[in-house]
């Protein structure tokens, strides 16, 4: 199983409320109703473990994924398509970064 974890931050000017209400009511709804998807959460970067330092990544997605190809066309579906331009335009350098378990 494929586990899509993405990283990313607010652009400068964009609400974190107006984020946060865009992504409990919209993208993760969505995202969670694919087929594709086994499960989707969002979780906000608080620090660097065991310091005081912030975290370089406000936000960070995971996605599991039952399937790759199926997750890829499903990418292409009108919802989807609005909801990559609205995560686009909430997000800056975003790292979508595919990976698989190591104790499977």
């Amino acid at each position: 199983m494929t586990t899509l974890i993405v990283m990313f931050n607010l652009k400068e000017g964009v609400s974190e409320a107006d984020y946060l209400q865009w992504a409990k009511q919209s993208d993760l709804p969505t995202v969670n109703s694919l087929n594709s998807v086994q499960s989707f959460e969002v979780f906000k970067g608080e620090n660097l473990f065991g310091s005081n330092e912030p975290s370089p990544y406000h936000y960070f997605e995971v996605i599991k994924l039952h399937s790759v190809d199926g997750f890829a066309q499903e990418l292409t579906t009108a919802a989807m398509q609005q909801i990559i331009a609205q995560f686009q335009a909430f997000t800056e350098d975003a790292k979508f970064v595919a990976t698989s378990p190591v104790t499977a």
